[in-house]
C-alpha cells in the first residue's frame, strides 16, 4: 500500500539511478493546495504503483501557481517498464486512472513535461546534524545542444566556485546537481533553511550565492551556456511504499 510522510526525500539513496523531476502549472495558491489533496487521496487509496519506484514528493511552488514533482526510480528501465511497455497493460492503467482521478478533482492541470536525470555530485554542509529544511531552491540550467562532458565540467566549475567563497551566507544546507539524459540540462536541488535565507545570500554579492569573484563570472559566461532560471518550492507531499 501506500502511505504518505511529511519527509523530505533522501537525495543520495544508492537504490535511486533514476530521479525524474516535473511541472505542473495549475495557477493559484488555492489549486495548488487542491491539487496536492487530489494527489494525495488518489495515491493513499491505491497500491504502491511499482516496486521500483523508491518514493514520490510533491512541492508547492512560492509563484503560487506551479507544483514540481519528483520521482525516485530503481532505474530508468524501469520506469519504462511501467509506463510505456505495451504489454504491460495492468500497470499503464492503474496510471491512468490516478490521472483521471486528479484531473476530474482539479480540471485544466497543465502538464510541462518530464525531465530525466542522474545524480552527479553532492555537496552538503559540514558539521553537526542538517537541520530539516525550509524551502527546496532548484536551480534549472539549459545548454545549447547535448554534450555530456560540458554538463559535467559546469557542474565541477560550480562545486569549485562554492569552495572557493571566502564567507558563504548561512543557510544553506546542501546542493544535489543532476544531469539530464539527453545532455542539455542541469537540475540543482538545493536544500536551504528557509527562503528568505535564500533570498539574502542572493542579494548579497561578494558574501554569498553568486558572488563576485572569477570563479563565478567562469560559471555565469560558460560557453554554450543557454538559460538559467531559479525557483523557491516547498515540501508539500511525500509518498513512500508501505
Amino acid at each position: 500500500m501506500t502511505r504518505r510522510t511529511d519527509a523530505h526525500p533522501q537525495l543520495t539513496r544508492p537504490d535511486v539511478l533514476a530521479p525524474f523531476f516535473s511541472t505542473w502549472r495549475v495557477g493559484t495558491p488555492e489549486r495548488q493546495r487542491q491539487t496536492v489533496e487530489a494527489i494525495a487521496r488518489t495515491w493513499e487509496r491505491r497500491p504502491w504503483p511499482a516496486d521500483d519506484l523508491r518514493g514520490y514528493h510533491v512541492y508547492t511552488g512560492h509563484d503560487g501557481s506551479t507544483l514540481l514533482h519528483h520521482s525516485q526510480w530503481a532505474s530508468e528501465q524501469a520506469y519504462e517498464t511501467f509506463v510505456l511497455d505495451p504489454t504491460a497493460a495492468s500497470p499503464r492503467a492503474h496510471r491512468q486512472e490516478r490521472v483521471d482521478e486528479i484531473d476530474t478533482a482539479v480540471p485544466g492541470i497543465e502538464r510541462l513535461g518530464l525531465g530525466r536525470y542522474r545524480r552527479h555530485r553532492s555537496l552538503t554542509r559540514e558539521g553537526g546534524a542538517a537541520p530539516v529544511p525550509g524551502c527546496i531552491v532548484i536551480v534549472d540550467v539549459e545548454f545549447e545542444g547535448p554534450d555530456p562532458e560540458r554538463q559535467r565540467a559546469w557542474v565541477d566549475a560550480v562545486c569549485e566556485a562554492l569552495a572557493s567563497e571566502p564567507a558563504p551566507h548561512p543557510g544553506g544546507i546542501s546542493a544535489h546537481f543532476h544531469l539530464s539524459t539527453d545532455g542539455t540540462r542541469v537540475l540543482n536541488y538545493a536544500e536551504w533553511e528557509s527562503a528568505q535565507a535564500h533570498i539574502d545570500a542572493l542579494a548579497a554579492p561578494g558574501d554569498g550565492v553568486g558572488s563576485a569573484t572569477s570563479a563565478w563570472e567562469r560559471v555565469q559566461n560558460w560557453p554554450g551556456l543557454k538559460s538559467s532560471a531559479v525557483g523557491r518550492y516547498d515540501h508539500a507531499l511525500g509518498l513512500v511504499p508501505r
